[in-house]
């Protein structure tokens, strides 16, 4: 199972792109769309501070390295849960523990595994700190509830040297962006040409006879 592409945008809007390090609200240094060390390569704290030169170039690696990252809360969501799940459902697990990492230890997957969609739903507001994330808990449990996706386009955020965001840069929209995350097939190879078919025994004759 992945996150739908509605789920990829939502989530996206929910942590924003930054193309340079920065500290999140928790002192920690991330990268591109909620990236940190903690997922795997490369570690924020390691790349040039400020705004790069090549912004175009930036965006494709933080999206590059979200894709890896969303894979590992995919996996993370699929060993937590093993009942059925609907795709907002789904969608909804991943954006949480893409933002908490605790999908394993949540009180909400012990409801939700004990077939306690409601008791599950509720379970969103026990992980509700620093209070700054208390509008995304709220959108995570609407989305698993009623599978309405939030509709945002993606800030991209400005950050300086020192790790501090100092505004939003512009509005992706998404489109823009799920063509980044989800970029079309390349352009099919052509076919090749069958071979002639060889002429039948008769066909020779019936040339041979018009020739003489």
């Amino acid at each position: 199972m992945r996150t739908s592409l509605h789920g990829v945008a939502a989530l996206a809007a929910h942590e924003g792109i930054v193309p340079a390090p920065y500290r999140d609200s928790a002192g920690v240094w991330t990268f591109g769309i909620g990236h940190t060390a903690s997922a795997g390569g490369p570690d924020p704290a390691t790349l040039p501070r400020g705004m790069p030169a090549d912004l175009d170039a930036a965006l494709r690696r933080a999206v590059e390295t979200f894709r890896a990252d969303l894979a590992l809360c995919e996996a993370r969501v699929l060993a937590a849960v093993p009942v059925p799940l609907a795709p907002h459902e789904f969608d909804a697990l991943v954006s949480f523990d893409f933002n908490t990492g605790g999908i394993d230890r949540a009180h909400l997957v012990t409801r939700l595994n004990a077939g306690d969609r409601q008791g599950a739903a509720r379970a969103f507001d026990t992980w509700h700190k620093p209070p700054e994330i208390i509008p995304r808990r709220d959108a995570e449990r609407e989305l698993f509830r009623t599978g309405r996706y939030p509709e945002a386009p993606v800030p991209v955020w400005r950050a300086d040297t020192s790790g501090r965001l100092r505004g939003v840069l512009r509005a992706m929209p998404v489109p823009e962006l799920l063509a980044l995350v989800a970029p079309g097939p390349a352009e099919p190879e052509p076919e090749p040409e069958p071979p002639a078919p060889r002429p039948s025994v008769l066909s020779r004759l019936i040339a041979w006879l018009k020739g003489s």
